[in-house]
């Protein structure tokens, strides 16, 4: 990927994934990661890292089509009030190779906006060929030109015109590998133009053909995979409908086993993603409890390769049960969330989901509770823990009662009864019993 050292100068802290995330990206995708950090170091007042980053921008873009852009970039890195005569040269060759893919596509265009002749078409991409040649003198060179328009166009910034283009291509090539090169210029213009229902259906299309295309390539699909797991990072924390799939798909053996291998970093984002997710109307209480299960799994196996305040948050409070540390991870996860592109919009529901995993686990444990002892483990004034407590249980109807006058809360835990455990602890087991008779049989 373009121009990855000056972005890993622009980026900050020692929790700052952006240099591991760049080699991944495409550049436009790497693009609004960098004018985030600028906009931190803006805040920040640190001119030097400001200038850093928008010499990382220019980098990053001046391999592009983006000239009038990138001319400004130019001119804001070194003080001038107009860009060179080189960039208008640019610029001028720029629209006159656009005016020519657009001449050497509009017949085929046209057509494909016919509904008479889109009506003819099937789903045999070889005899559509054949039909348009016959019918319309459709070459395999106007539609190459199509993929190359489409190119260009991304290269440009269209990315509306670019993803119509690309689609257009799909429709009617047979090359595999460019109908594969398409679909990943498709997804990346869907991103970019934030249509996030139309880039599920593209991630979607991309994963099966990993799956089945490089079906004997692992290698490739190792890389493939990766590629996919970084860019499905955009729609996962800016469309809410598209979590349940794309967290499903990280979830999946041969993805999780990807994470692990290739970046184990994007465990930072699984784990904000399922605790963010905790508790809303919408998620299968089930697969909530399995997804938390699995993410301390991976977390304890993974401490080794990779840890982060959030990733240490989870492995305090459910691997080593220290609720001290737990707080301390979580207010230093709150400072993580805010610096990072893809979370920044979800700290304050990870630092509330956080808190209610945090007095769920707590209160499992203990009958009599302390308000100003729990408050101080939330990272509350005892003021804000007592509404918090009362918020929680009545939100979540747990069997509990406050005593104001000694400051407790008395949590109602029922004895379970010996037979229960019993009927718990060995409910599926003459299926098993079953299963493994049948195994032996045979």
């Amino acid at each position: 990927m373009a121009s990855e050292s000056s972005a890993e100068q622009a980026s900050g802290s020692s929790y700052d994934l952006i240099p591991k995330l760049l080699p991944n990206l495409d550049a436009h995708l790497i693009f609004p990661l960098l004018e985030f950090a600028a906009g931190l170091y803006e805040e920040e007042g640190d001119d030097a890292k400001v200038q850093e980053a928008l010499k990382a921008k220019y980098e990053l873009l001046k391999g592009s089509n983006m000239t009038d852009y990138v001319a400004g970039l130019y001119c804001d890195l070194h003080g001038l009030d107009n860009p060179p005569a080189e960039f208008t040269k640019q610029r001028d060759q720029v629209l006159a190779k656009m005016a020519q893919y657009d001449s050497e596509t509009a017949r085929i265009t046209d057509l494909l906006a016919d509904d008479e002749v889109i009506s003819n078409l099937r789903s045999d991409k070889v005899a559509n060929l054949e039909f348009l040649k016959k019918e319309h003198g459709v070459t395999i060179e106007m539609v190459n030109a199509l993929f190359d328009f489409g190119n260009f166009q991304y290269s440009c910034g269209n990315y509306g015109a670019a993803a119509e283009t690309l689609y257009r291509f799909r429709v009617l090539s047979t090359d595999n590998d460019k109908v594969a090169a398409a679909n990943w210029g498709k997804f990346a213009c869907e991103l970019l133009t934030t249509n996030w229902d139309t880039a599920i259906e593209e991630l979607t299309k991309i994963k099966e053909q990993i799956d089945t295309k490089l079906f004997n390539n692992p290698l490739a699909q190792l890389k493939h995979r990766t590629w996919l797991i970084h860019w499905a990072l955009f729609p996962l924390f800016n469309h809410e409908a598209a979590r349940d799939t794309i967290l499903e798909t990280f979830f999946s053996p041969a993805y999780i086993n990807t994470i692990q291998t290739n970046c184990p970093y994007i465990l930072r984002y699984i784990v904000a993603a399922v605790i963010t997710s905790r508790g809303k109307p919408t998620r299968n209480t089930g697969t909530q409890q399995k997804q938390l299960k699995d993410v301390v799994r991976i977390v304890r196996q993974e401490a080794y390769e990779y840890s982060d305040p959030i990733t240490e948050f989870v492995k305090a409070l459910y691997i080593d049960f220290d609720f001290e540390e737990a707080q301390k991870q979580l207010t230093l996860a709150d400072e993580v969330l805010r610096n990072d592109f893809f979370l920044s919009g979800s700290a304050d529901a990870f630092v509330e989901a956080a808190r209610h995993l945090i007095s769920e686990s707590y209160c499992k444990i203990h009958h009599r509770i302390v308000i100003q002892d729990l408050s101080a483990r939330l990272g509350l004034t005892e003021e804000e823990g007592e509404k918090w407590i009362v918020n929680l249980i009545k939100d979540t109807r747990v069997d509990a009662k406050i005593d104001y006058k000694e400051g407790t809360v008395v949590m109602n835990h029922p004895p379970s009864s010996v037979y229960q455990q019993v009927i718990e602890r060995t409910k599926g087991g003459f299926f098993r019993t079953q299963v493994l008779t049948a195994a032996v049989t045979k």
